[in-house]
C-alpha cells in the first residue's frame, strides 16, 4: 500500500526541483473578479517548462529512481505534455525514454517531445490504449514506466504547485483544477488541505471525458465506455488507484464543462489576460464563466497548460467566437430583382454587422420563380447586436433564420 503523501514529502520534492521547475506567476485577473465579485487569480502553470506542470512530477518521479533504474531507461504513455516532461527530465538525469503516443496526439507535442530526445511510438485512439503499450514495453525492455498520474512522486511532485498557490496568494478560499487522471488535483489538494482545510478544492473535467464523477459516486475508478473532447490533456477514461482515493478524500466538488466552455474561456484568455493556453488548460477559467458567482472569493484557476497546436487555436477561437455569438449565420428569402442583393448587404453594414460569406441559392423547391434564397456568415460584436441585426431585417419585411455558425 502507497504512503499517504505529507506536507513534508512536497516541501522535499521542492527543494527537489529548485533550478529545474519554474515558481510559475501569479496573476490577478480584473475581468474574471468583476464576473464573481471578488478577487480571481490565474495561477500561470502554462508557462511552466515544457509548457505545463507535468515537468514537476516527472522530475521528481525519475530523480528518485536508482542509478540501476535509470541504467534501464525510462518509458510513458502521454497525450502530449506528460511526454514532454518525462523527456525533459529524462535528458537532465541522463537516462533513455520512449514515450508511447495516442494516435492523432497533436503534432506540436509530438515534435517538443522529440525535441527533448525521447523515442516516439504511436499506439491506439486513446491514452489507455498507450498506457498498455507501455507496461508491455516495460515488461519487454525492463523500462521503468513514469505513469503520468498514478504515482506517489508524480502526485508530490505536481503538488509542489499547490504550495505556491498557498504562498502566493495567502487568502485564497477556492482553488479550482483541471482534471484527468487527476495527479494535478490530488497534488494541490493535499498541500491546501494540509495547511488549510477551510480551502475549497474544485476539480473540473471535460464533460465528455470525465471519470470522476461516476467513479466517485461508485465508490472506486470506473472506465469510460468512449471520450470525445478537444482537451486532449485533460481526456482520461479512468482515474488512477492513488489520485481515486485522494481526490475522494480531499476534493470538495468535481464540475464538468463543455465543449463551448472551454472554447470561450480560451478565446476569453487570449483576449483579456493575454495567456495562450490549451483546452485542457483553461477548464478552469470554463468553470468559472459557467458559474461565476459559484464559488467563494478569492479564487485561484489554475491554468494547467500552453501546449497548443497553432491549428487547433486558431479552429477554437473560431469556435469560442460563434460560441459567444459573435459569428452567426442568417438565411434569407429575397426578390430576385436588380439590386436586391446590394440593398440586404446595406442592411447589414448598416446595422454593424461584418459580412464574411454570401452563398445564391435559387434553384429550390421552396422557391418561387422570382425568389433567391441568401446565406451569409457574419461577424457581429456579439448576441446583443445580433438580435439588433435580426429586428432591423425584420422591420424590412426580411424573413430571417439565425443560427450560430461553427
Amino acid at each position: 500500500m502507497t504512503a499517504p503523501v505529507t506536507l513534508e514529502d512536497v516541501a522535499a520534492a521542492r527543494d527537489l526541483l529548485d533550478g529545474v521547475a519554474v515558481r510559475t506567476p501569479m496573476e490577478e485577473s480584473r475581468w474574471l473578479s468583476d464576473l464573481a465579485g471578488g478577487p480571481v487569480h490565474l495561477k500561470c502553470e502554462n508557462l511552466q517548462r515544457t509548457g505545463s506542470f507535468k515537468a514537476r512530477g516527472a522530475y521528481v518521479r525519475i530523480a528518485r529512481l536508482t542509478d540501476e533504474e535509470r541504467a534501464r531507461g525510462v518509458v510513458a504513455a502521454s497525450a502530449g505534455n506528460h511526454a514532454q516532461g518525462v523527456a525533459l527530465a529524462a535528458r537532465m538525469l541522463g537516462t533513455r525514454a520512449t514515450v508511447f503516443m495516442p494516435e492523432g496526439a497533436p503534432i506540436n507535442k509530438e515534435r517538443a517531445t522529440r525535441g527533448y530526445g525521447a523515442e516516439v511510438v504511436f499506439e491506439g485512439r486513446f491514452l489507455e490504449d498507450s498506457l498498455a503499450a507501455a507496461r508491455r514495453f516495460e515488461a519487454e525492455t525492463g523500462a521503468v514506466l513514469i505513469h503520468p498520474f498514478d504515482h506517489h512522486d508524480i502526485v508530490v511532485g505536481q503538488a509542489t504547485a499547490g504550495l505556491e498557490v498557498l504562498e502566493q496568494a495567502p487568502d485564497v478560499r477556492t482553488v479550482l483544477v483541471p482534471t484527468g487522471g487527476g495527479g494535478l488535483l490530488a497534488g494541490i489538494a493535499i498541500a491546501v488541505k494540509a495547511a488549510r482545510p477551510d480551502v475549497r478544492v474544485v476539480g473540473v473535467q471535460a464533460a465528455g471525458a470525465a471519470a470522476y464523477p461516476a467513479s466517485l459516486e461508485q465508490g472506486r475508478p470506473i472506465a469510460l465506455e468512449s471520450m470525445t473532447t478537444m482537451a486532449d490533456g485533460i481526456a482520461v477514461g479512468l482515474p488512477g488507484e492513488i489520485t481515486f482515493a485522494a481526490v475522494r478524500d480531499h476534493v470538495d466538488e468535481i464540475r464538468t464543462v463543455s465543449e463551448d466552455s472551454l472554447s470561450r474561456a480560451l478565446l476569453a484568455l487570449v483576449e483579456r489576460a493575454k495567456m495562450v493556453v490549451e483546452p485542457a488548460g483553461a477548464a478552469a477559467v470554463a468553470a468559472l464563466l459557467d458559474d461565476p458567482t459559484g464559488f467563494p472569493t478569492p479564487a485561484v484557476a489554475v491554468l494547467s497548460g500552453g501546449n497548443i497546436d497553432p491549428l487547433l487555436l486558431g479552429k477554437v477561437i473560431r469556435h469560442g467566437m460563434a460560441a459567444a455569438g459573435r459569428y452567426v449565420n442568417l438565411t434569407l428569402t429575397i426578390p430576385d430583382v436588380p439590386g436586391g442583393l446590394a440593398q440586404l448587404l446595406a442592411e447589414v453594414s448598416a446595422a454593424g454587422a461584418n459580412v464574411l460569406e454570401v452563398v445564391h441559392e435559387r434553384i429550390s423547391p421552396s422557391l418561387h420563380l422570382d425568389e433567391v434564397e441568401v446565406h451569409l456568415q457574419l461577424e457581429t460584436r456579439g448576441a446583443a447586436q445580433t438580435e439588433q441585426l435580426r429586428a432591423r431585417l425584420q422591420e424590412r419585411g426580411y424573413q430571417v433564420v439565425t443560427r450560430r455558425s461553427v
